[in-house]
């Protein structure tokens, strides 16, 4: 029975080989103690950011809050800054968490590893729970892995880089756990917190030993206050596991259009445990595209690969990000950009290198301190620009940038992209979205398609560009007007050409198609309907674990 001071944490999923290794019963109660105390408060910001949405969508615009002038005009303050090990973040790789692909970025070279639990990462209950055992076994120079050729991979580097973990997002659930709050309601866990929880509790005093920290990237907050929530998480947390205070740090990836007129107070409310901000260009794109589906023309946005990092509203969005992070003694971290190679084209790679050259090479000129790539031969590429300006020093936080002066206006300029969509480019988006959800499907969170590397964030712009053009009745510069029907043959063409091997997964791709860009309403994210209808695993119930507040 859970009374009201109480709550019941129960595993619902299957329990595998080395799960109870992570899902013991002391981290099971550590994260029964975090839904205890903050579930109600997440349940509360996740309400927030509907009443948000409901007021983009009539009309209101995003500004600079007033209410809280008074922290963006007080020089005074800084956040924490770099712990351990991060003071240099010139170069950071990204990429899922199992055991092939953390070996491969141990060993690239790279100064950091962001090990992705969210946006590269199919959310099966495998992934999540062999996510957190190759990174215990990583952190404790222990992880090795044998593919089904025989191939055996290890870590082999002198110096492997310092792990940023990004857990899942506040909106989203883990239903292989569910809780059972005060109130006797039950519930899926809260992702972040499963994910968070699991690795911080098994690995913040050995990466304090081995001389780094714990770190984390927080995705997907919407405005100041959910920086508010994850700071008490984080405060709690030390105390609970024994850690001073401030020894949690964390970047925050500027990746929804309201936090970008908050960063100040996002870097605020996290300043005792805050590292730095990120520019996740593309998620950006798609909470701009969500947010302002309905509000017409001006707010219509072309093919995607016209939507360019020197468009004026992109350019105002990271050139405030690195103003912001620098007069706040935080590190300003870049964007990926998607272009990959292939090491069968040359013609394809050598075009890669050139366009993650230049990109990278924008990034550093304007005062970022490091950037992210998705291909461990991209590392040279992206290190030969930052060091060509940053040369020895760790970082340019002594670049102010006092030339900067973006208004709300200028984050909103959306209009200035342009609104041209062209029947290849409608396409292009179809088949995009449907390879990339075939992919998901399978449990592969990033995918090599045509020559970029696609992970949920660029498949959200694919999908809800195709239901904005639908329902904004917009025309293709050939004339033509993107509708339902025409999406309708264009996926029947597109299912046609698409090969289908053993085990392929493309019914329940189109599937999940329809449900995210041809109905009427709009889910807010793609994958939650997905996971929910086609990721979910059913097993006996364990033992509950149960907490007493």
């Amino acid at each position: 029975m859970t009374t009201r001071n109480q709550t019941t944490l129960t595993i619902t999923g299957p329990m595998r080989p080395r799960y109870d290794e992570i899902l013991t019963p002391e981290a099971l109660q550590f994260l029964a103690e975090l839904h205890h105390r903050f579930a109600g408060p997440r349940h509360d910001r996740l309400a927030e950011r509907m009443q948000v949405r409901y007021d983009l969508g009539n009309g209101r615009d995003l500004r600079f809050l007033p209410e809280t002038a008074s922290v963006r005009e007080d020089a005074s303050w800084r956040v924490a800054g770099a712990g351990p090990g991060l003071e240099d973040r010139r170069v950071e790789i990204t990429g899922p968490c199992d055991p092939k692909m953390t070996i491969n970025a141990l060993n690239s070279g790279a100064n950091v590893w962001l090990a992705d639990l969210e946006d590269a990462t199919s959310p099966t209950w495998g992934n999540i729970v062999e996510g957190q055992l190759s990174l215990f076994d990583a952190i404790r120079g222990q992880l090795t892995h044998t593919n089904e050729a025989g191939k055996q991979y290890e870590v082999t580097a002198e110096h492997t880089p310092t792990i940023v973990m990004r857990p899942r997002g506040w909106h989203l659930v883990e239903k292989h756990i569910e809780h059972v709050d005060r109130n006797g309601l039950r519930l899926a866990a809260s992702a972040s917190l499963v994910d968070f929880g699991l690795y911080l509790f098994h690995n913040a005093h050995e990466l304090i030993a081995r001389g780094r920290g714990p770190y984390f990237y927080l995705p997907k907050l919407e405005n100041h206050r959910e920086a508010r929530l994850w700071n008490d998480v984080f405060t709690f947390s030390e105390q609970r596991l024994g850690l001073p205070h401030g020894t949690i740090r964390a970047t925050v990836l500027i990746e929804t259009f309201g936090a970008a007129f908050e960063m100040d107070e996002i870097l605020y409310e996290l300043r005792d445990h805050c590292a730095g901000l990120n520019a996740g260009r593309w998620d950006y794109v798609f909470s701009i595209i969500k947010n302002y589906r309905g509000r017409g023309q001006w707010f219509v946005l072309p093919d995607r690969d016209r939507i360019l990092m020197t468009l004026p509203f992109m350019r105002a969005y990271t050139e405030l990000l690195v103003q912001t992070c620098h007069k706040r003694g935080a590190h300003a971290i870049g964007g990926m950009s998607a272009f990959i190679p292939n090491r069968r084209d040359p013609e394809v790679t050598e075009r890669a290198l050139e366009r993650v050259a230049a990109d990278k090479l924008r990034e550093a000129s304007d005062g970022f301190d490091g950037s992210w790539v998705a291909h461990p031969d991209l590392i040279p590429v992206a290190r030969a620009e930052f060091d060509a300006v940053l040369d020895d020093r760790p970082n340019q936080l002594d670049r102010q940038r006092g030339d900067v002066h973006v208004t709300a206006r200028d984050l909103l300029d959306i209009r200035s992209a342009g609104g041209e969509v062209t029947l290849a480019g409608v396409r292009a988006n179809i088949s995009i979205t449907v390879r990339y959800l075939e992919s998901w499907l399978r449990g592969i969170g990033a995918a090599a398609i045509d020559n970029l590397m696609e992970d949920a964030a660029t498949a959200e712009i694919s999908r809800s560009q195709l239901w904005q053009w639908i329902h904004q009745d917009h025309l293709t510069t050939e004339g033509e007007p993107v509708s339902k029907q025409l999406v309708e043959r264009m996926l029947r063409e597109v299912l046609a050409e698409l090969p289908t091997p053993e085990g392929h997964k493309l019914a329940e791709a189109e599937d999940v198609f329809r449900t995210v860009t041809l109905q009427e309403d709009f889910p807010t994210f793609l994958t939650v309907p997905a996971y929910t209808r086609y990721l979910v695993e059913q097993a006996e119930r364990v033992e509950a674990v149960t907490v007493a507040a």
